[in-house]
């Protein structure tokens, strides 16, 4: 068997390096020439932890190639192959609904390309409206008879994407026929020697596990938010009730860390393209919480900016302002729908001059956003601010010694978006603490 990766974005790639670190030969596909060709040289296009040495070995052991050819990859795979499509579905603009029209397009032209081999399977891994698989499936059997569509959802996360594909805590596959659901547990073969639980569903199913767990752990961050909030309003410290609600067993204290708010790629647009899908079905009323665990995510950067302003005296006119973090979560550089941005930004509208570090994401946030300034270290950042902004939880700012920021710094204080630092250590060094949640 082999296997061909259509979509060579940060979910592809992996997938990619990873199904060839599993043995498989494995040919990747984007209609990016420049891409490719990057690629084929070793090079991944975004920071991920271990992707590029993972890749370049799987490389160089000649179990993972690149094209830009539909048919070079129809040929180069055969018979019997299995192509997963891991192409990107972004919020439509002004609309909450998701773009499919990159989905269509790769199902289109994988379908067309193996339309006269013999039998192969066609594997979605892309986060799609409920409902997507079916209609694929539908077009898939109009131009390639001999060709079947199953669904695979993902589950990574950012930072640990590595693991996450060779180590999945669940497989999830949504399939026709039990020939699609043995050729997943061929390609799977290892994991499930590992004893990963896998569930066998149907299409609608296996769409909707993937968009699920990205609402509840919206739902998660934002209910923690929400009381960050009426900590505020009552005096409260928000931290501590976290912990206390960490400890009862059917809450747990993942994502239950106030903040910043959720951001990226994926989350966001997520929970709005369900939104919009479960309009279509006509159970809006279903998912209209969604609606405020969005506005109360938002709301969290908006009070950051004003914690900002309260900070500097009421006016942030002319004042220098350090942000350290700019991608939307550590050990990433993706500053998608990045909070730590956004803050930056509109801080900056108001009239400061921003300064920001990131350890990994500063081309990226560069381009995204020219008229900030950057620096090459949280220390340079920090020269002469007068408030200092924690706004990405890297663990390079959690090892910064107060005392020597202090040294740096206008005037002593900090605004932790995240509640990651020491307060006690800050507040002991002279620095003016203040977080989102606590008094």
């Amino acid at each position: 068997m082999r296997i061909t990766v259509i979509g060579t974005g940060y979910l592809g790639v992996t997938h990619a390096a990873c199904m060839a670190e599993l043995g498989f030969e494995v040919m990747g596909l984007d209609v990016d020439v420049e891409k490719v060709a990057a690629l084929a040289a070793g090079d991944v296009p975004f920071y991920e932890p271990g992707l590029q040495d993972l890749m370049r070995a799987q490389i160089a052991a000649g179990r993972l190639s690149f094209t830009s050819d539909y048919a070079e990859l129809a040929e180069w795979a055969g018979e019997g192959a299995v192509h997963f499509v891991s192409v990107g579905t972004p919020q439509k603009k002004g609309e909450y609904a998701a773009d499919m029209s990159y989905v269509d397009a790769a199902f289109e032209s994988v379908a067309r390309a193996i339309a006269h081999q013999g039998r192969s399977l066609v594997v979605g891994k892309s986060t799609v409206p409920v409902g997507t698989a079916a209609r694929l499936a539908d077009r898939i059997a109009e131009l390639a008879p001999n060709a079947e569509l199953a669904w695979n959802p993902e589950f990574l996360r950012e930072g640990w994407a590595v693991k996450d594909t060779l180590h999945p805590d669940r497989l999830v596959v949504g399939v026709r026929s039990a020939a699609a659901e043995a050729d997943l547990r061929q390609v799977y073969a290892r994991l499930l020697e590992e004893e990963v639980p896998l569930v066998v569903t149907d299409f609608p199913t296996a769409e909707l596990v993937k968009v699920s767990a990205n609402s509840f752990l919206a739902v998660k961050i934002s209910f923690i938010n929400a009381m960050a909030e009426v900590c505020e309003a009552a005096g409260a410290d928000v931290m501590q009730l976290s912990e206390a609600l960490s400890y009862d067993p059917r809450i747990g204290g993942r994502f239950l860390v106030p903040g910043l708010g959720f951001g990226g790629g994926c989350l966001p647009k997520d929970i709005r393209a369900f939104m919009a899908r479960a309009g279509e079905l006509g159970v809006d009323q279903a998912l209209a919480f969604l609606k405020e665990v969005d506005a109360i995510n938002m709301r969290r950067r908006a009070r950051t900016v004003d914690l900002a302003r309260e900070q500097c005296d009421g006016s942030l006119l002319g004042k220098r302002v350090a942000v350290w973090g700019a991608a939307f979560k550590p050990e990433s550089d993706d500053i998608r729908d990045s909070p730590a941005l956004n803050v930056a930004a509109s801080i900056n509208l108001q009239g400061a001059q921003v300064t920001v570090y990131d350890p990994k994401a500063m081309d990226n946030a560069r381009k995204m956003f020219p008229t900030l300034s950057y620096a090459a270290s949280a220390m340079e950042a920090a020269q002469q601010a007068d408030v200092i902004l924690h706004l990405t939880e890297w663990q390079e700012f959690r090892d910064v010694d107060p005392v020597a920021v202090r040294e740096q710094v206008r005037d002593a204080r900090i605004i932790d978006g995240r509640n990651a630092l020491d307060a006690a250590a800050w507040r002991a060094a002279g620095w003016t603490y203040r977080a989102l949640g606590r008094p």
